[in-house]
């Protein structure tokens, strides 16, 4: 029996771990650019700008002012910080974020998806949060299978 494997695919993260190097913390853009590559928001080698502000503003809304923008407050920030972005195309990458997990929406406000416990404008609890729930989730549905082929039957290899 052949398994559609796509349609068994409930979600996709990608996280890469990425050094840490002081050229990094340089400046807003260079943090926020390496930000974007360590979530799987942005591809290596890959210049669209307009990923980097989106993802720029949220945090700027989320963990500095502590609190949830709508799409005109997202559109001002970046217009101001980075250049104008058509609404449109901030929409695009809002929509994206959403589908990876990262943000939310609730009554015309984005925010980063909120940790289980801890304080939500807080950036460790936030990311902590994040992460333990995606890795822990994949992590028991592989321990999971895992287990189940204890049970089943191997081919034994002689040598």
């Amino acid at each position: 029996m052949e398994l559609n494997e796509a349609g068994l695919i409930e979600r996709e993260l990608t996280l890469r771990s990425l050094r840490l190097n002081r050229e990094v913390l340089e400046t807003r853009r260079s943090a926020v650019r390496w930000l974007a590559l360590s979530l799987g928001i942005l591809n290596p080698g890959e210049s669209r700008l307009s990923s980097l502000a989106v993802l720029d503003a949220m945090i700027y809304f989320q963990f500095v002012k502590k609190q949830d923008p709508t799409a005109k407050d997202l559109a001002e920030y970046i217009s101001e910080a980075w250049e104008p972005i058509n609404e449109k195309t901030l929409r695009y990458h809002l929509l994206r974020m959403k589908r990876m997990e990262f943000i939310q929406n609730e009554q015309g406000r984005f925010y980063f998806k909120a940790p289980n416990v801890g304080d939500r404008y807080s950036a460790y609890e936030w990311s902590s949060g994040v992460f333990d729930s995606f890795c822990r989730e994949i992590a028991e549905k592989i321990g999971t299978v895992v287990e189940d082929m204890k049970s089943k039957n191997a081919i034994n290899v002689i040598s």
